[in-house]
């Protein structure tokens, strides 16, 4: 997330002008569907260059629950939907669409996803422990559905607001009209090559948000072409290959959005960070990035936030 930290200079006039419909370059939201209120992005900053040691290992910076949204804080049977949005995905130099697909098809119900298992809603705000219901899911066949929205090209740097009204235009295709149906879903829009947000790849590499509308809140990840951005989103992180950051950031984003669906209603630490944002981009010891398994297959991810092991391995785990 780290929004307090990185929504600042150019992005912030990114952000807060797309409050306001843009006027040109995409197709907007149905009529009668368009969002009428965006949350603040949860970011993932970019890689400085610096290698990270482990998250802070300190109890008292664990996460804890925010209350929820509506009663929502996470994601209790997860679905994911991918849109590959816009004409430009005609042009895929890195493989992006088949990797994030691969990634999805194999991440429900892995050891390394687990974690977020142990975080819940339904519970008193500021809590940090939870009782036996109303947890996070890590189901298999986690991917609901895939969506190549190439009808026409997406903005050559589509605003916030073009972004959440896609998402929303994605629930209506995949047939999520409602809020119940929109209430353990999220949306990744995929941007193609040379087509992404203001902002990629110098403030952030990716972000998640909501939207509301007349289907409910909408969670959706505003996720960029990754291997545009080179090194500073990943490119042979620890040595895990040219195209690593894709499966990294996309795990971070799909974390944070199960633990905290519609920001900032479920779990964050004292500084606002979440599950995601405490591990990310550690280079050495406990919880640094690495290639995992995961149902016979393996893909560089980052560990995750465990109030669980906090005490014992830093907090930072990729498996649970």
């Amino acid at each position: 997330m780290l929004r307090r930290r990185y929504l600042c200079g150019a992005l912030v006039g990114v952000l807060t002008t797309a409050a306001a419909l843009s006027a040109g370059g995409a197709r907007s939201a149905s009529v009668g569907h368009a969002s009428t209120k965006l949350s603040k992005p949860s970011m993932m900053r970019t890689f400085k260059g610096k290698p990270g040691g482990p998250a802070r290992p300190r109890r008292t910076n664990n996460l804890s629950y925010n209350g929820g949204v509506g009663g929502i804080g996470v994601e209790t049977a997860p679905s994911v939907y991918l849109v590959l949005w816009g004409s430009q995905w005609g042009i895929d130099p890195s493989g992006e669409s088949a990797i994030v697909q691969n990634f999805l098809n194999h991440a429900g119900a892995s050891s390394w996803l687990n974690s977020v298992t142990q975080y819940c809603q339904g519970i008193a705000n500021g809590s940090s422990t939870c009782g036996s219901t109303g947890h996070a899911g890590n189901p298999s066949g986690i991917l609901a559905g895939v969506w190549q929205d190439n009808s026409s090209a997406a903005p050559s740097q589509p605003t916030q607001t073009q972004l959440g009204n896609e998402a929303i235009n994605a629930a209506g295709h995949f047939g999520n009209t409602t809020s119940s149906s929109n209430a353990s879903v999220q949306y990744v829009i995929a941007t193609a090559h040379n087509n992404n947000a203001s902002g990629f790849g110098t403030q952030y590499c990716a972000w998640h948000s909501s939207a509301s509308s007349s289907y409910g809140n909408v969670a959706y990840t505003n996720l960029p072409y990754i291997t545009d951005a080179g090194a500073s989103c990943g490119a042979n992180f620890n040595n895990l290959g040219p195209n690593a950051g894709i499966t990294i950031v996309e795990g971070h984003e799909m974390a944070e959005t199960i633990t905290d669906q519609f920001p900032n209603g479920g779990w964050l630490d004292r500084n606002g960070e979440e599950n995601g944002d405490k591990c990310a981009w550690i280079s050495s010891g406990p919880g640094a990035s690495s290639s995992v398994s995961m149902n016979g297959a393996s893909f560089p991810v980052q560990s995750l936030w465990s109030n669980a092991f906090n005490s014992n391995s830093g907090g930072c785990v990729l498996s649970y």
